[in-house]
Parts: C-alpha cells; sequence; structure tokens
C-alpha cells in the first residue's frame, strides 16, 4: 500500500499501529519517551510549557507512525493481509 519504510506493524484488530518491527521504529519510540519524560521533569511546575513542547512533539510522532506503518493505518478485523 505504501512504498516508503516499514517501521511499524499495523494493529491485528482496530485503527492504527502497533509495536515497531525495526530498529528505526524503536529508536523513533525509544527517543520520543525520553523526549517526554524530560520535559515532564524538567517543566513540571510549568504546564504551559510543558503543552507547548509535548503538543508538537506529538504530532510529529503520529506522523511518523502513520508514514512508516505497513500497510498504512485502515481499520482492521484480525483477517491476515
Amino acid at each position: 500500500m505504501n512504498d516508503g519504510p516499514e517501521w511499524f506493524a499495523p494493529r491485528r484488530y482496530g485503527y492504527g499501529a502497533g509495536l515497531p518491527i525495526s530498529w528505526q521504529g524503536w529508536a523513533v519510540t525509544l527517543g520520543f519517551l525520553a523526549f517526554a519524560f524530560a520535559v515532564s521533569l524538567f517543566f513540571r511546575d510549568r504546564v504551559l510549557v510543558t503543552i507547548a513542547l509535548m503538543v508538537p512533539a506529538f504530532i510529529t510522532f503520529v506522523t511518523i507512525v502513520v508514514k512508516t506503518t505497513r500497510g498504512g493505518w485502515r481499520w482492521r478485523w484480525g483477517d491476515d493481509d
């Protein structure tokens, strides 16, 4: 369906992506989690700064996951593709 890289597996049931299936997917996921942890640690008393940093990071992460999921994002009923 997509000709790009395949870093994440599709979910078997429902809509979206599952776990990473390549080192690039794991690197992106762990990088996002490390960034989220650092932002929440350093800016724990400044909620608006935390939100201002996390919203663009989350949108970027989800965009990468959407573009690199094998078979793209679509509703799945558990059938093999």
